[in-house]
């Protein structure tokens, strides 16, 4: 299938709006990096570990290696599923299927072969990108494996320090600087109205759904980020949170930093020994965290002091609800401003202006980023408006929000209104000034660190259980995390089950590392709404009954 024939368009008016208004430039991400590229040539575009490539640089690698790619036989609007780890090659080979209109796919480090397997199917792609080993997971061995069983996939593209496999390509060597078979090839370039990336929903009923972000809405949220970020060509961007992600992806992340002129520093772990001393080294002013991440920093701050991160300027905190306290221990414990950053991959962004009231900072969430967002918050049972300042679920549209998942026509009559509004399933209240705070959740979600979990899809694993007759997933309040997986099991009679065998069923299932529940309480039922429901509601009430006992 085409991409454009999976999308839903945003209507004629609206996109000239768009147009009229200069949020949808008409052109794509690929020649906005080149623009960057030419006008910063001899600046530092990126460093990781000894490599530092300048602006020109980079260009070139990114030109030659969008050449290899047609080379090999890759064409527009196919795609490929990128699972790479925090490091420059996903950088150029990003950029590069930006370029010639290859539709990347972001995958994550941690994902395996279940949402694998559901990722290349979904999108049809041709090819797989993947590290040979990391963290010592053979993700070789289940990318073949994948590749022998889906008849899409041609190509496997490798990261690897000794590459030599007949039946892969090595990334390193696609991503080499440009020689006598890459110079002056004529390379095909996508339309601005192209899908540029296939991002990943949370799935918010199990796997994840593909959200397509075009040319037009990405550059747009791009741009419309870097502003209040006071990104520009003196930034220093630290990404150390997975950069399929797109909060370090685009918001603005590393493409906002190159779009801007600045500087891209990759760091494949936040761990904060790391972390302060790539600041320290590189004078980083940007970086983004999640709150779990933030703790961290914090305790370790609070041994080794703050002096190597006197550098820092802005520091976003997004991906979960930062709890008050914490948000106040940032301001008071790290330098630079702390900015809050609440948004989706489906789109809206908010964020916490740097010049605003330390209160708002610390208190909010931040408002939109574009004045053509778009927001109302429902009642969740009538879907009527409520007042003002009132809680409700948060819908949304706007320049860079897609009217819907690509190919997903059940799950977009579920998660968007008849006029085009996304239904975030967040909690929300909206404060005169325009700024908003996160309340909850409304859907059947676990937001563990940043990482947004199905109930849904824990439960269904855990009936691959023998011992389990029914099961239900909900948060477990966590002081680093936000919230945790608590699985409720009734049993089979004459059965026994402990945590220690459900996590080990979880990674023989091959289910990403972040969904394995916390924590396991078995029961003799379950309770039921008046319908005969699982009440999630009575479950959350008992584990915080446990939890206040304990």
């Amino acid at each position: 299938m085409k991409t454009r024939e999976g999308i839903t368009p945003w209507p004629d008016a609206v996109a000239e709006l768009y147009r009229s208004e200069g949020l949808w430039q008409g052109r794509t991400l690929g020649d906005a990096f080149a623009a960057s590229a030419r006008a910063n040539a001899d600046r530092t575009a990126l460093v990781d570990g000894e490599l530092a490539l300048t602006y020109a640089d980079l260009l070139d690698r990114v030109e030659a290696c969008a050449a290899r790619l047609i080379g090999r036989g890759l064409a527009p609007d196919e795609r490929v599923v990128v699972q790479l780890p925090n490091h420059w090659t996903f950088v150029v080979l990003t950029l590069a299927c930006l370029r010639v209109g290859i539709v990347p796919v972001m995958a994550l480090p941690a994902h395996r072969e279940h949402e694998l397997r559901h990722l290349v199917s979904a999108s049809e792609a041709v090819a797989l990108v993947t590290p040979d080993t990391l963290r010592d997971f053979d993700h070789l061995a289940l990318a073949r494996s994948l590749r022998a069983s889906n008849p899409t996939v041609r190509h496997l593209v490798v990261l690897s320090d000794d590459h030599d496999q007949p039946d892969t390509v090595g990334l390193t060597a696609l991503c080499a600087p440009s020689d006598e078979t890459t110079r002056g090839r004529t390379l095909p370039t996508p339309d601005a109205a192209d899908v540029a990336v296939f991002l990943l929903s949370g799935g918010t009923t199990g796997l994840p759904k593909l959200i397509a972000r075009t040319h037009d809405d990405y550059l747009c949220n791009l741009v419309l980020t870097a502003l209040p970020s006071a990104v520009d060509a003196d930034t220093v961007y630290l990404a150390t949170l997975p950069i399929g992600h797109n909060f370090p992806l685009a918001c603005p992340g590393i493409l906002g930093t190159l779009i801007a002129g600045g500087t891209v520093v990759p760091l494949g772990s936040p761990r904060p020994e790391r972390a302060f001393a790539a600041i320290e080294r590189h004078r980083v002013t940007h970086t983004a965290a999640v709150p779990a991440v933030v703790a961290s920093w914090l305790d370790h701050a609070g041994v080794v002091g703050v002096d190597a991160l006197r550098s820092l300027r802005v520091l976003q905190v997004g991906g979960a609800r930062l709890a008050d306290e914490l948000a106040e221990r940032v301001v008071r414990g790290l330098p630079g401003t702390l900015q809050q950053v609440f948004g989706m991959a489906e789109g809206l962004i908010n964020v916490t202006r740097l010049d605003d009231p330390v209160e708002v900072i610390v208190g909010t969430q931040g408002r939109p980023v574009s004045h053509l967002d778009e927001l109302r918050v429902v009642d969740e049972t009538t879907g009527r408006e409520v007042a003002p300042g009132e809680p409700g679920v948060l819908l949304t549209r706007g320049p860079y929000t897609p009217r819907g998942y690509y190919d997903a026509p059940e799950a977009n009559a579920r998660s968007f209104t008849s006029d085009g509004f996304y239904i975030t399933g967040d909690i929300v209240r909206q404060r005169p000034d325009g700024n908003l705070v996160v309340e909850g959740r409304s859907k059947d979600m676990i937001n563990r660190g940043g990482e947004n979990i199905s109930a849904e899809e824990v439960e269904n694993l855990v009936y691959g259980l023998r011992a389990v007759r029914l099961a239900a997933a909900v948060a477990m309040p966590h002081g680093t995390l936000g919230e945790t997986v608590c699985l409720f099991a009734v049993l089979h009679e004459g059965h026994e089950l402990d945590l220690a065998t459900v996590r080990e069923h979880f990674d023989t299932s091959g289910v990403a590392a972040f969904k394995r529940p916390d924590h396991l309480v078995t029961v003799d039922e379950l309770p039921l709404t008046k319908v005969g429901k699982i009440d999630k509601k009575a479950l959350r009430e008992m584990l915080a009954a446990e939890l206040t006992a304990s």
